[in-house]
């Protein structure tokens, strides 16, 4: 039997797998997909994140797969239905990445909340010491709005209440009493986008969400509410984003995402990019690592092991 590993994922999946089977590690980097099209032709089992697509030709160049342990969230990067169809059985980490996305959520909003990036930057870069340029604003009394109030927004809402914020939510598969239940008070869209001081975003990227923070929507939040987007770039229109932060018409944009970041492409790396929102003081922007840290990596790793295990009926 043989496990292909591809990407940076948790070294105890290869140190357990070993015992029974052949492994094959990237070396911690994604594959391309033609180097996926090389490596994969006897693989049994594959272990990787989200780069790169598993399309029907990676699905019929590997001809032993019996399973693929996506050590993420998402699976579209996947075709699903080709793969039930091969009789490959596929496996993801729902969930257990939300405490790390979370905490990356409130370090963002006490970071654009007290400047300390700017701030940093003064002193470090332009060597000032003026503690007098930057005056913020605590979280303590400020409305908090989730946008997705699954796993990662509840645990964004508990880490809230920690601040003493209050705590609003919007999710169309929740009820009033779900809510509730978590010390939060269910809302419509619009009602949210009016009340909230910051909104954190943590919902899919679907043709309903798409460009959800655009000019009219961002028009419609209070003078000097946050955006944070932890979720994917196209829930905001990075251009009306831009022009509103410009016209200082909101307070700042917090995002581990990008609508160019590329993601799918076999990232090495060395890719460049810009953005015009890299220009606004009050934008501050972070590289999809809401997942990455070496809790998060252990917690799924651990449970994606588990399931090979048990697929393939290994003790």
């Amino acid at each position: 039997m043989k496990c292909l590993i591809t990407d940076a994922v948790y070294a105890g999946i290869a140190e357990e797998l070993k015992k029974y089977m052949d492994v094959t590690t990237s070396n911690g980097k994604p594959l391309s997909k033609d180097e996926m099209l090389k490596a994969i032709g006897d693989a049994d089992i594959l272990i990787m994140r989200v780069d790169p697509k598993i399309d029907r030709e990676i699905l019929d160049a590997a001809k032993n797969l019996k399973f693929i342990g996506v050590c993420a969230v998402g699976l579209n990067h996947i075709d699903l239905d080709y793969a039930k169809e091969k009789g490959i059985q596929v496996f993801n980490a729902p969930g257990l990445n939300a405490n790390a996305v979370a905490e990356l959520t409130i370090s963002k909003m006490l970071d654009i909340s007290r400047n300390t990036i700017p701030a940093n930057h003064d002193v470090k870069e332009n060597h000032i010491w003026d503690k007098y340029k930057y005056i913020g604003r605590e979280l303590r009394g400020k409305t908090l709005g989730i946008m997705g109030f699954g796993r990662i927004g509840r645990r964004v809402g508990e880490l809230g209440k920690a601040f003493k914020m209050d705590i609003v939510a919007y999710d169309p598969f929740l009820k009033p009493e779900q809510f509730e239940a978590e010390g939060a008070k269910g809302m419509g869209v619009e009602e949210l986008i009016r009340t909230s001081d910051f909104i954190s975003i943590h919902v899919p990227l679907t043709p309903e969400t798409k460009n959800l923070f655009n000019k009219e929507s961002i028009g419609r939040m209070k003078d000097g509410a946050v955006v944070l987007n932890m979720s994917r770039g196209g829930i905001v229109n990075e251009k009306d984003m831009y022009e509103a932060l410009k016209e200082g018409r909101i307070g700042g944009y917090a995002s581990d995402v990008l609508e160019n970041e590329l993601a799918g492409s076999g990232l090495s790396g060395n890719d460049e990019f810009n953005s015009p929102l890299f220009e606004c003081d009050n934008f501050i922007v972070t590289p999809h690592l809401g997942a990455q840290t070496t809790d998060a990596a252990r917690d799924i790793g651990l449970y994606i092991t588990g399931k090979v295990k048990e697929v393939m009926g290994l003790k």
